[in-house]
């Protein structure tokens, strides 16, 4: 095999690998959408609110 080949077949399996680690995340998620957008995970406790 040449070294295009070797090339081709690594990054054909990160893709795979970081697909397959998108649909676990989304999956299994603990908390939040799961989405992995990252905004569920914000603090806003230092925010004021007007509600009482």
């Amino acid at each position: 095999m040449d070294t295009q080949t070797i090339l081709v077949f690594a990054i054909f399996a990160l893709a795979v690998f970081y697909v397959s680690r998108l649909v676990y995340r989304s999956i299994f998620a603990k908390k939040g959408c799961a989405s992995n957008c990252g905004k569920c995970s914000a603090d806003f406790s230092h925010i004021p609110t007007d509600k009482k």
